[in-house]
């Protein structure tokens, strides 16, 4: 009986471990336009992991835009471009979006740790904030490197 109970501890257990480890992820811009617009493999896996995915509500319009000039500019055929929007419709409802409110847009206009950063760097890394979450819980997805700099000097881990 005791054994039992000792299995049934250490699979419980087991399974924490595997949810914290693959914990909450916050996606930021770059590292969803890396997977969409440059068939970056590896970003592209990364936000294929496990995990809980959240991001700004933010993310969604500027990768729409990036797709629209990618396709103006040449970069995208129009079924490529459809084809993305697809992609990224399906992603979109494997996410948890948050709105861009007034805390997150009052949290951007304060100092970061490594400045300077650009206004919608600064809203991604406060959505992050905004979370509510320990920053040891979450880790940010992103291919962008000042948002990577200040992720990492605010506590949080980079994928």
């Amino acid at each position: 009986m005791a054994k039992r109970r000792r299995k049934r501890a250490a699979r419980r257990k087991a399974a924490v471990v595997t949810e914290v480890a693959a914990g909450l992820r916050y996606i930021e811009s770059s590292a969803l336009l890396a997977a969409l617009l440059e068939r970056d493999t590896a970003a592209r896996n990364a936000l294929q992991a496990p995990g809980r995915r959240v991001t700004s509500a933010l993310t969604f319009a500027e990768a729409s835009r990036a797709l629209v000039r990618a396709r103006v500019a040449g970069r995208l055929s129009i079924a490529e471009e459809r084809a993305s929007l697809r992609w990224l419709q399906t992603f979109r409802r494997r996410c948890d979006i948050f709105l861009v409110t007034e805390a997150v847009l009052t949290r951007a206009g304060r100092p970061f740790p490594v400045e300077p950063i650009r206004t919608l760097d600064a809203i991604h890394l406060a959505t992050a904030e905004a979370l509510g979450e320990p920053p040891q819980l979450v880790s940010v997805l992103t291919r962008d490197a000042r948002v990577s700099e200040n992720a990492r000097a605010l506590g949080y881990a980079i994928e």
